[in-house]
Parts: structure tokens; sequence; C-alpha cells
């Protein structure tokens, strides 16, 4: 689920420090307009997380630090991908966090836009489940603001979501063609078969990177799992996707684009 605010703003900041993960208040500046609708705030590498008043301080804790092990993935205290990383402050990258589905919705999102804020990602409390369980929704929302906004502006070409792009093509391949719209019925093969109609082009793009890289780092290979993903996605462990879509696992495997190669686990110990 995205928020449809986000992005270009000229402004280019990096913050080198090691997240400690503390919650402030939302801070004055160029974030000021967040301050009517949020009143938490962490700062991870430079991207922000924003939490309502009555967001859970564990569960806006846990999103940050989901969003540090994706960009630190080794856990040195340095963003992996720098190149990446800038991307994401350049265009005022966030997640945006409400208690639930139904506050989201009350959220004044244009306030945002006319702030020139359009790069957020959304997330709901109540599916932010750090305890295990059902899956965890934090461990797709960060991943999509992550190569959503990161990857695809820092590598136009490779990981950009539109039509011809390296990323693009495994996308048709994995659809068994090129559907600039949701087909009514996929063809015969196909491994990647959303069907959410308001899913467009680029939608598709990110939720297809999504699924080849946790499924590639082992987060879909339970047996409940793979029922609940049956209907959208059949490449469920590491080694499906390395046989059956060589090309995506080439491109999310290829060490110069420094994508995670370890799943979250919710924990970030500087080493």
């Amino acid at each position: 689920m995205k928020f449809a605010f986000l992005i270009f703003l000229t402004s280019f900041v990096t913050s080198a420090a090691v997240p400690d993960f503390k919650i402030t208040p939302v801070p004055d500046g160029k974030h000021k307009p967040f301050q009517k609708v949020f009143s938490q705030h962490i700062n991870v590498f430079g991207v922000r997380v924003f939490g309502t008043a009555k967001t859970p301080p564990a569960k806006l804790r846990h999103i940050a630090i989901v969003l540090a092990e994706y960009l630190d993935n080794d856990e040195n205290g340095k963003s992996d991908n720098p190149a990446v990383v800038a991307e994401l402050v350049k265009r005022n990258a966030f997640m945006g966090v409400a208690e639930n589905e139904r506050a989201m919705d009350q959220l004044d999102h244009r306030a945002f836009e006319r702030a020139g804020f359009r790069a957020g990602q959304g997330q709901f409390a109540t599916e932010t489940l750090p305890a295990g369980g059902r899956f965890d929704a934090t461990l797709e929302e960060v991943l999509h603001l992550i190569t959503h906004e990161g990857y695809a502006n820092a590598y136009p070409k490779i990981f950009g979501e539109q039509p011809g792009t390296v990323l693009a093509e495994c996308l048709d391949r994995a659809r068994g063609g090129h559907f600039r719209r949701v087909p009514r019925r996929y063809p015969k093969g196909a491994w990647f078969t959303y069907d959410d109609r308001t899913c467009d082009y680029g939608c598709q793009c990110t939720e297809y990177l999504y699924w080849a890289i946790t499924s590639a780092l082992g987060a879909q290979s339970a047996k409940h799992r793979r029922e609940e993903i049956s209907s959208e996605w059949k490449l469920y462990n590491r080694e499906l996707v390395r046989t059956r879509d060589p090309h995506i696992f080439k491109l999310i495997t290829d060490a110069k684009y420094k994508l995670p190669t370890r799943f979250p686990d919710g924990k970030y110990e500087v080493k």
C-alpha cells in the first residue's frame, strides 16, 4: 500500500550517523508540515519514519529498525549503498505510520503534496507485527520505499519502473508477456500473477521486485505462507527464483547493487 505523496525536492542532505532509534518530536524546518499530522519521528540514515500520536512507539521503532537493516544489511553502521540512500534523502523519502487503515484514510495527504513531499510509504500499526505469527507488513512496505524511491532512481536503466529497463524485461517474462494494464487472465506458465487492477505498470515492477528479493532471502517458504501467496507468486524460495527466473536472480544478487543478502530479523546491532 503506497502513499500517493512523493517527491522532487532538490535539497540534498545525507546522514552518516548510526541510527539510535530514538523517538523525537517532528522537527521544525522542512519537515514542519508533518507536525499537523504526526507527533513521533525517527531518523534512519536521513530517511524519516513518522508516526501519529496513537501509533504504538514500539511498532514505530520496529519499522525504523527494519529500515536500518535493509539499508545497512551487514550492520557495520554505514549504509551499504550510498547512492540509493542519497536518492532517498534527496527525494525526502519517508514512512508514514498511522494506528490503523481508517486513521490513515483520514490523514490530509494533500498537505504533504503541497509541501513538496511525494515520496512516502504508508503503513498501519495494525499490520506491523514484530512478534511474528502472521506476516509482518513492515518487511514489505519498507522494501517498497527503498526500491521504488531509491533503486529505481539511482539506477533508472536497471531498476526503473517503466518499460524497457532490465527490471521491466524481467517483469514481462514473469507475467508471460508485456501488459501495460493488469490482464483479466495471465498466460499459463506465468509465475507472477498479481491481479489488483489498480496497480499500474510501475506498481507491478515494485511488487515483483519485492517478491523476488524476499523469496531469494527465504522469507516466503513456510507452508502457510506459500498457501497465502499462491494466487500471486509461485517462486516461494531461493532455488525456485534461481532456476525459474534466472534473470531476476542474477540482477538481485549482483554485488554491485548491494541489495540485502539476509532478511531483517528486527534486531539492528552494529558490529
